[in-house]
């Protein structure tokens, strides 16, 4: 997936050099980069909560000691 993203970007700024002035080149770059920004942040969702769910997880667990480490004086 951010393989397409990248060319994304490159196509964004291919498109905002060719823009005939400086305000409308960032213009074109943002109006082309938002989208991309938000479909990435969409198509990670699923992702962001499964390392939510493993973090949850891991504290709820208690912490014990090896059972082969010496005695703790």
């Amino acid at each position: 997936m951010y393989i397409i993203a990248i060319a994304w970007i490159y196509v964004a700024l291919m498109a905002a050099v060719g823009a005939e002035s400086i305000v409308g080149g960032i213009m074109t770059f943002s109006g082309f980069i938002f989208p991309l920004a938000l479909i990435l942040w969409l198509g990670g969702s699923r992702a962001r909560r499964r390392r939510r769910a493993e973090k949850e997880a891991l504290e709820d667990q208690p912490v014990t000691p090896p059972e082969d480490s010496p005695p703790s004086r």
